[in-house]
């Protein structure tokens, strides 16, 4: 039998006009909210489709380059240390060529190069090991600093991600603790006035909408629970649904509760047309919580799609920035794919070594042994 998929929540749950009639004002905003759940939902099916297409474009244009650019620093880590062994060089130049060595060294090992780390340690005055503990060192001060206290979740020989995990879940704690405070301030002043007419009936309203969240689910617990059903297959179905129910309670989806109901024949299409406006209305208290949830959702994907593919602070993710993006990184690692090995042919000859280790003396940014404890962030 093929599989029809279901129709968009708008198309399926959305209020009728009663005959010749207009639809009440009741019925336009629930319908309203059906439109923006509905909306939401495709944008964050988007979002997925996004982040999986850009994902197969960064393996496709930025990995091969990052590899070249990686084999290319090797063959210049090697061909240093080759040079290191000879006589030709100056003591400075020798400290200059044992600088360029390690700091390529270095951010090979970092991505697991072991090797590289290996030959970093070998010409380096402080081992990688070294290196890390003392970053972590200044970032433990730097994070002790920030909180107030010392960080007690975090032992003496802890990483940069264990002691960035401790910290963060100490400020997250205090934020927590803070915001408690703040509710319950704001709660015990609010016990102390008395409710308005506006806030009781919000309040009726609220209570409302979610005795009938409640009712649908027991109704619909009712009917799927599958200890009653003696078909073998038709358990299979709803046990299915029982738990997609359970999940949709969870989070107060009624959307998916009412889809389910209908799924299951277990609910007239039509019964939400005959809904009294007062009901109407709570259930669209109901839409626009679950509407204000996927708002905060869609938020979250995009910061996470942001982080994940280092977006520059404020750019939220899609299609155009990370289009724009990918093509900035594309062209920065052509430039430093082309510079390296230009780097490489250089030294390659006496002279161009020594011109080459001049210019690295010269422009010392462009060569750093040793790492700031920032680097690591």
């Amino acid at each position: 039998m093929p599989h029809h998929p279901s129709p968009p929540p708008a198309a399926v749950l959305r209020a009728l006009p009663p005959g010749e009639q207009p639809l009440s004002a009741a019925a336009r905003a629930f319908n309203l909210q059906l439109t923006r759940v509905d909306k939401l939902k495709a944008q964050l099916d988007e979002l997925d489709a996004l982040g999986q297409a850009h994902r197969v474009e960064l393996h496709r244009w930025v990995a091969p380059l990052q590899q070249r650019q990686r084999q290319r620093m090797r063959e210049l880590a090697l061909w240093l240390a080759e040079c290191l062994q000879g006589k030709t060089l100056s003591r400075l130049q020798q400290a200059t060529a044992t600088e360029a060595l390690c700091r390529l060294a270095q951010t090979l090992a970092e991505e697991g190069d072991r090797a590289m780390a290996a030959l970093h340690d070998q010409h380096s005055p402080q081992t990688l090991a070294q290196k890390k503990q003392a970053a972590a060192d200044a970032l433990r001060e730097r994070l002790e600093q920030v909180l107030g206290e010392p960080l007690a979740d975090a032992s003496e020989d802890a990483s940069m991600e264990e002691l960035l995990r401790a910290g963060m879940a100490r400020l997250r704690e205090s934020q927590d603790e803070e915001q408690a405070r703040r509710q319950a301030k704001a709660k015990a002043r609010k016990a102390r006035q008395k409710p308005g007419a506006e806030q009781t009936q919000a309040q009726v309203q609220q209570a409302d909408a979610e005795t009938q969240l409640r009712t649908l689910f027991r109704q619909l617990a009712s009917a799927l629970h599958p200890d009653r059903e003696t078909d073998a297959q038709e358990r299979l179905r709803k046990t299915a649904l029982m738990s997609e129910a359970n999940a949709a309670y969870g989070r107060k989806d009624l959307v998916t509760l009412m889809q389910i109901q209908l799924r299951a024949e277990l609910a007239d299409p039509a019964a939400v047309s005959r809904l009294a406006d007062d009901r109407l209305a709570a259930l669209t208290l109901l839409l626009k919580q679950q509407v204000a949830g996927l708002e905060r959702e869609r938020a979250a994907r995009q910061q996470r799609l942001a982080g994940e593919f280092d977006l520059p602070p404020g750019q939220v993710a899609n299609p155009n920035t990370l289009k724009q993006h990918l093509l900035a990184q594309v062209a920065a690692l052509e430039s430093a794919v082309a510079q390296t090995e230009q780097d490489l042919e250089r030294v390659q000859e006496p002279a161009g070594l020594k011109r080459w280790l001049n210019q690295q003396r010269e422009t010392p940014g462009r060569v750093r042994a040793d790492r700031d404890p920032d680097d690591y962030f």
